[in-house]
């Protein structure tokens, strides 16, 4: 599905607008960022980056066992990309799936003149504030050259551009949740993320090898809309869950019922 979303598309590289421009058309650097739908698409696995240690990774030595949180930002944006990493650790930090048990986080920046010093930097002020043990070895914060950022951004439909007359990005807000083969499964727009949305997108990602019944329950009676990036109620599959809930109560009390009487009757033939 390709779906380009002009509404959630946030830019950190404008800070004022001329009134005309904001009423008549997008501004001109806008006219080329947005985060498009490709659900069901694979990344470029064999895509290399530099990790936050300096060692050399292809994108697909970071999957394989487990769904991956992928997100596009650069380490040295002013205002977007700190909302989205804070907003997303405020999240992992209420989730109840672990990074390296459960999933993996990858980070990777758009700009090719970032470090893996600068990642490193990103990378610990974020972890320290997850505070998980264990979590550093499922936490991915990479750079890599103009090529390979490119092509994963086009891969997930992320696009963007460089203003050079302020050496900033513009582009969108948000990230994307991976099979572990590397197949694009949910995309969340925005710089907060509703802990059960996400970890029912995990769940999706890892084809219910994440999760329990109640995951299960939950993926039955909410709808992914990909428009919003959220999942919503589905009132009458709710209705039905009910029904079935109310039908399996009333079920085990007619069983029990049902055991207490040839409890009885067998104690009258005994006596």
């Amino acid at each position: 599905m390709n779906r380009r979303l002009p509404g959630i598309v946030l830019a950190c590289a404008v800070t004022a607008l001329p009134a005309a421009a904001q009423l008549n058309k997008l501004p001109e650097p806008l006219e080329t960022v947005g985060f498009e739908q490709r659900i069901g698409d694979s990344l470029p696995l064999d895509a290399e980056f530099v990790d936050a240690n300096g060692a050399r990774v292809a994108l697909g030595d970071l999957l394989g066992e487990r769904p991956a949180i992928l997100v596009p930002v650069y380490y040295e944006c002013p205002m977007l990309c700190g909302l989205v990493l804070n907003g997303l650790t405020t999240t992992l930090r209420v989730l109840e799936l672990d990074t390296a048990e459960d999933f993996e986080l990858i980070v990777f920046s758009i700009d090719p003149g970032e470090t893996p010093e600068i990642a490193r930097s990103r990378r610990d002020t974020h972890l320290a504030r997850y505070d998980r043990p264990g979590a550093g070895a499922g936490w991915h914060f990479l750079t890599g050259d103009e090529a390979s950022i490119r092509r994963v951004a086009d891969a997930i439909g992320f696009s963007y551009t460089y203003r050079p007359e302020t050496d900033e990005y513009a582009h969108a807000a948000g990230l994307v949740v991976v099979t572990p083969d590397g197949r694009i499964a949910r995309y969340f727009y925005g710089v907060e993320y509703a802990p059960r949305d996400l970890r029912l997108g995990l769940v999706v990602a890892a084809d219910g090898q994440l999760g329990g019944v109640v995951d299960q329950v939950l993926l039955y009676c909410f709808n992914y809309d990909p428009s919003t990036g959220k999942y919503s109620a589905v009132v009458m599959n709710i209705v039905r869950a009910g029904g079935l809930a109310t039908l399996a109560v009333i079920g085990l009390t007619l069983l029990v019922f049902w055991r207490r009487e040839r409890h009885q009757l067998a104690e009258q033939r005994n006596g």
